[in-house]
C-alpha cells in the first residue's frame, strides 16, 4: 500500500512542478512563494479547527493531533529546512528549464542516502553505492548538456541553487524519518497531519515577515508581481503529494528511503511537461541524462530492500 502511495505522490509532484514553473515564468518569486504557503494553509486549517473542537474526525486520516511546545518546536525546525529549499528552489526554477531542474532534483535520494549514511552510521551496499555513481555521472553529463544551453554548471548561480534547494530537501527527509519514527526507534514519533498541517501555517508566517521586509518594499524596482491560476493548482498538487507522502510512511513497514527514491520518479512527469509545454530545447540529451538517473534509482531500490 505505502508503495503505491509513493507512485501516487510522485505523479502529484510532477504535476506540481510544471504549474510551479508556469506560476513563476516572468514573475516575482516572493509572492508566489507566500501564495503558496497562504493556499497550502486554508487546505489545512479546516482540518485543525475541526479537530480541535468537534469528534468529526476523530480516528480518520484526517485527524490533527494536539501538542504543546515539546511537539512545535520540532515542526517549527522542519519549516525553516522546507521553506530554506523552496526559496533557493523557486528562485532556480525560474531561471532554469525544468529539464534540467528535475533530473537535479531527482538525485535527492542519492544525498538522502550519503546523509543516511553520515548522521545514521548506514552502510551503503553494492547496488547503493553503484546508484550514486550513476548519480554523479548523469550531473556531469547533465553539465553538458547545460552547456548547449549557455547554461555553465561552475559558474550559474541558479545552478548552485536548485543544487543548494536539493540538499535542503534530502536533510528534509531524513528529517522526516527522524519526526516520524517511533520514540522506541530514536525518534519523535510525531502525528503527519500534525506536522504537515502546521508546518504549512509557520511558513505562511515566516513568508508574510519575508514579503514585508524583503519584497515589499522593492517592488516597483523588481519584477512585478503578475497573478497566474497556475498558482492554485501549484499549491494544490503539492499539498496533496504531500498528504500522501506523509500518509505513506505512517504504514507500518514503510521505508524513507523507497518513499524518497519512488518520489522523485515525478522527474518523468515534469520532464514530459518541459518537452511538450514549454517546448524546451536539447531533450535528446537530456533524455540520455535522466535514463541514467532513473537507473541509479534502480540501483538504489534494490540496494535499500
Amino acid at each position: 500500500m505505502w508503495l503505491i502511495l509513493a507512485f501516487l505522490s510522485a505523479t502529484l509532484l510532477g504535476f506540481y512542478d510544471a504549474f510551479k514553473k508556469k506560476a513563476l515564468s516572468g514573475n516575482a518569486v516572493i509572492p508566489v512563494l507566500f501564495l503558496n504557503t497562504l493556499f497550502s494553509s486554508l487546505i489545512f486549517v479546516p482540518f485543525i479547527v475541526t479537530s480541535y473542537t468537534t469528534n468529526v474526525l476523530d480516528g480518520t486520516i484526517f485527524h490533527v493531533a494536539t501538542g504543546g511546545w515539546e511537539v512545535h518546536r520540532y515542526i517549527i525546525l522542519k519549516s525553516i529546512i522546507v521553506l530554506s529549499s523552496w526559496t533557493f528552489g523557486y528562485f532556480g526554477m525560474k531561471h532554469l528549464p525544468l529539464t534540467i531542474v528535475g533530473p537535479i532534483n531527482a538525485t535527492r535520494p542519492v544525498m538522502t542516502l550519503v546523509g543516511a549514511m553520515l548522521v545514521y552510521g548506514e552502510v551503503l551496499n553494492l547496488y547503493q553505492w553503484t546508484g550514486v555513481i550513476l548519480a554523479v555521472i548523469s550531473f556531469f553529463m547533465l553539465s553538458k548538456s547545460g552547456k548547449k544551453e549557455g547554461i555553465d554548471f561552475k559558474h550559474d548561480k541558479w545552478i548552485y541553487f536548485i543544487v543548494l534547494a536539493a540538499i535542503l530537501g534530502a536533510i528534509s527527509g531524513l528529517y522526516d524519518k527522524y519526526l516520524m519514527a517511533s520514540p522506541q526507534n530514536g525518534g519523535v514519533g510525531l502525528d503527519r497531519m500534525i506536522v504537515q498541517s502546521w508546518y504549512n501555517i509557520y511558513q505562511l508566517g515566516m513568508m508574510g515577515v519575508m514579503m514585508m521586509i524583503l519584497w515589499w518594499p522593492t517592488r516597483h524596482k523588481t519584477t512585478p508581481f503578475r497573478w497566474h491560476w497556475s498558482i492554485i493548482f501549484f499549491s494544490i498538487f503539492l499539498s496533496a503529494a504531500d498528504f500522501v507522502y506523509f500518509y505513506a510512511l505512517s504504514i507500518p513497514g514503510a521505508m524513507i528511503s523507497i518513499v524518497s527514491m519512488v518520489r522523485r520518479g515525478s522527474v518523468i512527469v515534469s520532464f514530459l511537461f518541459g518537452a511538450a509545454l514549454f517546448h524546451e530545447k536539447n531533450l535528446k540529451a537530456k533524455f540520455v541524462d535522466l535514463l541514467l538517473v532513473l537507473l541509479g534509482m534502480i540501483f538504489l531500490y534494490f540496494g535499500s530492500r
